[in-house]
């Protein structure tokens, strides 16, 4: 066991798995199942957004959302995201983790149902009001990242904490099935013809009138699992981490942990104390003491996470522009607004049964064994593999669809049992206490700055190199096929930035960060069914 640490920090390190673990995992894990939903249910409706609001009467072919209006609806909540992951980071290590924690569950519920009910007198009013909500969702979602991820890392014991905190993370796998899901029933419920023979051979590629229902309902379901946590959300205590080295409080530490573990655990003040005035951990963000001893560090987890981000959420999100390009989802115009809704969801569902949910789940059996750096790189490592690998025999894949789907699924595989999840979970470990919640808002942040890349850089890059094959009001691109070598490329940087990450594997919080240094003994944790007194 640990030495010179706390005994309310030793405690939780050497705790065995409990209870308390599943319910901070299901607690701190449905907020991401709701940003999952939210951020990802957008790249099923676009489409359905641009028949019914930018259709022109008369015109055989259906609308499609004007470039400025795509990227503003697509990107506009990484927007609000970066933005809320900086500030609500900032202010968990300022206010406490948990008081801030409710406060983003709140927004987002809010947030998602005013999306559902955007409104205005013409189009752009409502564009300009779903965006408005969006950028303001995503701010919510933001305030999620660092203070789940810190949450549950201070939460966790060092042998098993890489596989809780990726746990809560890999929520995010079945908040992205569940908006498939969820869509499939929706635009199946709404389709009046969904028997019809003539069902997918319309050649106006009709949009009934209750189409514009379908979106709304899609947008508001994300209001419904964040809602359902919010009373146990504020009926966790604070961390031990957070009140005994930041708000230097023992005895409520102490407190709230022995409740916690089912131990009683002593108060430690003179120990806090101690910590409290030792200079050489007092040190800021931007000091040299930190640039020394974390510099490193954090550009090695801004960089990595930028970079997947690009590519991961340029293929997630535009996943209906790359099904359309080889053929596996008709034109628009042979299908009616709902029956495309449901092949969009369809094809997305696909993808995140065989490769999404998997990988994620997959980082948490083996994240503790074979360690975060490992899985980091193999991850970077096959993604530029798999995309190579679409990209080369591009035009093979037009004729052999079910090949696509499997390589297609490899890549969201390996993303997730890869850095999707290391990203995550590393930046919630390496950084001190104080600035824990901070540090992983930074690295966060910098991974939606790609999200935003990706969001709007795919969104042209992807128009083909033929002016008259573009989507209308869409500049020539340069292809699908070119655009996956690029990301092909993007995803080769992140492996050699991963080199700059350590290794964080089976040591505890304060191991890692140098803090808590002092004298101390080693201690005994008794087990969670008995009520002891863990000597100091």
């Amino acid at each position: 066991m640990a030495r010179n640490q706390l005994g309310v920090l030793n405690a939780l390190d050497a705790a065995k798995t409990q209870w308390y673990h599943f319910t901070a995992i299901v607690i701190a894990g449905m907020g991401f199942f709701t940003d999952a939903y939210d951020l990802f249910s957008i790249s099923l409706i676009t489409r359905l957004l641009g028949r019914i609001y930018y259709h022109v009467d008369g015109h055989p072919k259906p609308g499609t959302l004007p470039p400025n209006v795509a990227a503003a609806v697509n990107g506009v909540a990484f927007c609000g995201t970066l933005a809320g992951q900086l500030f609500f980071g900032w202010l968990g290590d300022k206010l406490g983790r948990k008081r801030v924690y409710g406060l983003t569950l709140m927004l987002m519920v809010v947030c998602s149902i005013a999306s559902g009910l955007s409104f205005g007198k013409s189009p752009k009013g409502v564009m300009a009001t779903l965006c408005f909500f969006r950028f303001w969702l995503g701010f919510g979602i933001g305030g999620d990242y660092p203070l789940s991820a810190t949450i549950m890392s201070e939460y966790a014991n060092k042998k098993t904490r890489g596989a809780f905190v990726s746990a809560v993370f890999a929520m995010q796998g079945f908040g992205i099935l569940a908006g498939g899901i969820v869509a499939l029933i929706v635009s199946a419920a709404f389709d009046h013809a969904y028997s019809a023979p003539s069902y997918s051979v319309d050649p106006v590629g009709s949009t009934v009138p209750e189409a514009d229902y379908i979106w709304r309902i899609i947008l508001m379901f994300g209001a419904m699992p964040a809602l359902l946590t919010y009373y146990w959300r504020m009926r966790m205590p604070e961390t031990a981490r957070y009140t005994a080295l930041v708000a230097r409080n023992a005895k409520q530490a102490a407190s709230d942990m022995s409740k916690v573990l089912q131990v009683d655990l002593e108060a430690e003040e003179e120990k806090v104390e101690k910590i409290g005035t030792n200079s050489t951990n007092n040190f800021g963000l931007f000091t040299k003491e930190f640039a020394r001893r974390h510099g490193l560090h954090l550009l090695g987890t801004t960089t990595t996470w930028f970079l997947l981000d690009i590519a991961y959420y340029s293929s997630n999100l535009f996943q209906k522009d790359i099904f359309s390009a080889i053929g596996w989802i008709p034109k628009a115009e042979t299908m009616s607004a709902t029956r495309e809704v449901w092949r969009v969801a369809k094809a997305q569902t696909l993808i995140a049964l065989c490769g999404t949910v998997p990988g994620y789940w997959f980082t948490v059996a083996f994240i503790d064994i074979i360690g975060r750096f490992t899985i980091q790189l193999m991850g970077f490592f096959f993604m530029t593999v798999f995309m190579f690998a679409l990209a080369i025999p591009y035009h093979h894949w037009k004729s052999n669809h079910a090949g696509f789907l499997i390589m297609y699924s490899l890549t969201f595989f390996f993303a997730n049992f890869g850095p999707n999840a290391t990203t995550f979970v590393v930046p919630a470990e390496i950084f001190p206490a104080r600035l824990r919640s901070t540090c992983h808002g930074i690295s966060a942040a910098a991974g939606k700055a790609g999200a935003i890349v990706g969001a709007f850089g795919f969104l042209y890059a992807a128009q083909s190199t033929d002016p008259e094959k573009t989507d209308a009001g869409y500049p020539p691109g340069i292809g699908v096929k070119n655009a996956l070598y690029v990301l092909a490329g993007i995803n080769c940087l992140g492996m050699v930035f991963t080199f700059l990450v350590p290794e964080s594997k089976g040591k505890s919080l304060e191991e890692l960060t140098g803090e808590n240094e002092g004298d101390g003994d080693e201690i005994e944790i008794p087990q969670a069914s008995t009520t002891q007194t863990v000597p100091v």
